[in-house]
């Protein structure tokens, strides 16, 4: 391991894509600045790749679903004398209720972590790539994005905003030594349907479906250093979402309303 006196800003860090990152990351030689709402597994995730790696760790809990929370973690970075090299947007949720019955605090707070947090993120953590004229951004888009939107639900809709402004960002960046990549995993064995509740569901996909998260995020820094602005890590996400964006979008809704494998029938 080299230390490379660069920093990389993860946040949803406590658990499954997030840690894999920050052990990729640390391993790499980056110093870190973890991002999630839990400080105890922060703080015990930040100790052991301090140990492991002999890297640098700071944590900053805060939930991003708050709006102030993208700001206060620049601030926080820019107190510790800490500049961003490395942003990924990792954090995430799906809700599982009809969008009718969800109170509102609950979808604004789906949108402010997953479009608002993200955005504001690329934008805060630029200026300091720009002055250096380098820097890696890896946002956490979906499969999804590729797929018919499932009823109810923000999630396809939020992934494939994602999937887009990645992609223009990257068009802008790129000649100023900035690559910002779409990292678009399908079901990844995480903690994520253990949060959403959704675990009896996913447990019933095929195995063939899941990857680990160290695939997902081995295949999506490989992608960002290589300055690819999407990634669909897996051949078998690789072949689904090939086949089915070409498809007409009368058929997208017809299959997103049949097979969405966690709508309650």
């Amino acid at each position: 391991m080299t230390i490379n006196h660069r920093t990389a800003l993860i946040t949803g860090a406590s658990a499954g894509i997030g840690a894999a990152f920050a052990h990729l990351l640390a391993k790499e030689g980056y110093a870190l600045l973890l991002v999630a709402r839990r400080t105890e597994r922060l703080q015990e995730l930040a100790e052991e790749l301090a140990k492991k790696y002999n890297v640098r760790c700071d944590v900053c809990a805060t939930d991003l679903s708050d709006p102030t929370a993208p700001a206060s973690i620049i601030a926080y970075a820019q107190s510790k004398g800490i500049g961003i090299d490395v942003l990924i947007n990792n954090a995430g949720l799906s809700g599982k209720t009809a969008f009718a019955d969800t109170p509102w605090i609950k979808l604004a707070a789906e949108i402010q972590l997953m479009v608002t947090a993200v955005t504001e993120l690329c934008h805060l953590v630029l200026p300091g790539m720009k002055a250096r004229g380098w820097g890696r951004i890896i946002n956490l888009s979906s499969i999804a994005a590729f797929s018919p939107p499932g009823a109810s639900l923000l999630y396809t809709g939020i992934k494939s905003y994602v999937l887009d402004i990645s992609q223009s960002l990257d068009m802008e960046l790129k000649p100023q030594g900035i690559h910002v990549t779409a990292l678009c995993p399908g079901f990844t064995h995480s903690e994520f349907h253990d949060a959403m509740g959704t675990r009896d569901a996913a447990n019933k996909l095929p195995n063939i479906l899941w990857q680990d998260a160290e695939d997902v995020v081995s295949e999506g820094w490989h992608a960002v250093m290589s300055g690819k602005p999407v990634c669909v890590p897996g051949t078998v996400n690789k072949i689904i979402a090939s086949s089915i964006r070409p498809l007409p979008v009368t058929w997208q809704y017809f299959l997103g309303n049949r097979l969405n494998p966690f709508k309650e029938h």
